[in-house]
């Protein structure tokens, strides 16, 4: 046992950390957190319909975060060790926000499968 973790534990970490990432990088509620670290580049494609591509700050400290931000991974090892850290440290914090990640991510990973299932 590494640390003191054990298999299923790195399973719930593993789930939280994967949603915790996504919270962070992708979706729609944590959008108005990274807005300030991007510029958006607007383009027409040849049919005329405009695409968003959103692309870090040119410079400094926002430029820095920005790049963090456009990159999964390397944003899901600071989720990692964030959520490792609060189970460590501030258990009655961690643990349960551990667990409400793990459970949305398995949730997430299931309306894939349903989605790709059912098309």
């Amino acid at each position: 046992m590494l640390l003191g973790i054990n298999l299923p534990l790195i399973l719930l970490l593993g789930l939280a950390s994967f949603r915790f990432t996504r919270l962070v990088v992708y979706d729609k509620i944590t959008e108005r957190w990274r807005a300030p670290f991007f510029d958006e580049m607007v383009e027409k494609d040849e049919h005329g319909k405009e695409e968003i591509y959103i692309i870090p700050k040119p410079k400094g400290f926002k430029k820095f975060v920005g790049e963090l931000l456009s990159c999964f991974w390397c944003t899901g090892i600071w989720c990692s060790t964030i959520l490792l850290g609060l189970h460590s440290f501030i258990p009655e914090v961690g643990d349960p926000v551990i667990l409400i990640l793990s459970v949305a991510a398995i949730g997430a990973l299931l309306e894939v499968i349903n989605t790709k299932l059912l098309g």
